[in-house]
């Protein structure tokens, strides 16, 4: 993926590289004195709220089903830090962006509603006689 180009998303939509703010820190964990000089943790931010290239369909859906993910302002974070180079770091975290946005605009379908089968009605009346037989002996029976 070159520096210019769009983070294509799916066919209907591709973000601008305009619209993606990378910050590079200090990645963590072991790796001894590599990761303690080298910038190789990369977060890519995007901001859902101003984003020109979508619509307002795609921006509604975006912000309910990625609501959890959403800071106060709008923008999404997704942050990589399991490779040891910057690249590899960057190119794994447009991957993730690409695919949380993808998995989110895609509409879920409806769920179609179903009858019962007789099967499972005969089975629930059934029950039903079997509780309220049960409930039956349990009942005060004239003492004599």
């Amino acid at each position: 993926m070159a520096d210019g180009e769009p983070l294509l998303v799916s066919p209907a939509l591709a973000i601008p590289r305009e619209e993606l703010l990378f910050r590079a820190s200090r990645s963590g964990g072991p790796g001894g004195q590599h990761v303690n000089t080298s910038s190789t943790r990369i977060e890519v931010v995007w901001n859902v709220l101003e984003s020109p290239t979508l619509t307002d369909h795609q921006r509604e859906a975006l912000l309910r089903r990625l609501a959890t993910r959403l800071d106060s302002t709008g923008q999404i974070r997704v942050v990589s830090q399991a490779g040891r180079s910057q690249l590899q770091n960057r190119e794994t975290a447009l991957e993730r962006l690409a695919e949380l946005v993808a998995a989110a605009l895609i509409e879920p379908k409806k769920r179609k509603a179903t009858k019962p089968t007789k099967a499972s009605k005969a089975r629930r009346v059934d029950d039903k006689k079997k509780r309220g037989a049960l409930k039956k002996e349990r009942r005060a029976r004239d003492h004599e």
